[in-house]
């Protein structure tokens, strides 16, 4: 199996669930930790989370020594073309982008994560030999085979996104579409109610659409019974929480049962 292979853009189009999980602490020792059980996937944040381009290095590095086919995801905090370089350089395959709320906005995004090349003449990625990705310039044919690995994800979480899922679907290059419920349940105007009728319709429109055009869905769901019910609805993609969330989880129901 080789190590330059995106395994996770690979299996968007095979059966079964990809399941994953969001790496919200900023730690390599925490990534490498939960590596080791198995995941799909995990999303290393930037978006929310105290990540920068050494942290997401870091933790890169962390998942590959658990020597699992565990993709890393790497949520970026914006669509800027320096922060997607950065990121592609460090190593990372599968990138998220956040709040994308239109055709021409998810275009820009695969844009940003392709070679200048004869089939993505568009392409606004930067070309640098010795970077990480390639591995320090040894590997000679990354840039010619890099865009072909590449998987973009992009978050529907807007009413706009909403009303332009269907366009966004259809762009060539998009992989998924990613729900972020508590952000749609807010722009629909049900903050912090993200089992609201109008949301559940939402976030099954959004997966029919998928479906419809012939690429996958993800979400973030927080707890196993709402991930099953998603995989049951044909979700391609779903997070299991948060680092975070489980450390907590945890821990708390440790001390519940040690002061009963």
């Amino acid at each position: 199996m080789s190590t330059y292979t995106n395994l996770l853009k690979q299996r968007l189009n095979e059966s079964g669930t990809l399941f994953g999980l969001w790496l919200s602490l900023g730690s390599a020792d925490v990534a490498e930790a939960v590596a080791h059980a198995g995941f799909d996937w995990l999303c290393i944040d930037m978006e929310h989370s105290p990540n920068d381009s050494r942290d997401v290095v870091a933790q890169l590095r962390a998942i590959a020594a658990a020597h699992l086919p565990t993709e890393p995801i790497v949520r970026v905090p914006a669509h800027e073309g320096w922060l997607v370089k950065r990121v592609l350089d460090a190593g990372a395959r599968t990138l998220m982008f956040p709040n994308v709320e239109s055709a021409q906005e998810a275009a820009h995004v695969v844009r940003l994560t392709q070679y200048p090349s004869a089939d993505a003449r568009e392409g606004l990625r930067g070309a640098a030999g010795a970077v990480r990705a390639a591995a320090y310039g040894i590997r000679r044919d990354y840039v010619g085979s890099a865009n072909a690995q590449i998987s973009t994800i992009v978050q529907i979480e807007s009413e706009q996104a909403l009303a332009n899922v269907d366009a966004i679907a259809a762009t060539p290059g998009v992989d998924c579409l990613f729900i972020g419920p508590a952000d749609l349940a807010a722009s629909l105007g049900h903050l912090g109610d993200t089992k609201h009728p109008d949301v559940q319709a939402a976030i099954t429109k959004i997966i029919d659409t998928a479906k419809h055009a012939g690429i996958a869905s993800g979400i973030f769901a927080l707890d196993v019974a709402s991930a099953r019910l998603y995989a049951q609805a044909g979700v391609k993609v779903i997070a299991l929480s948060a680092d975070v969330g489980w450390l907590l989880k945890a821990t708390r129901q440790a001390l519940q049962e040690a002061r009963a």
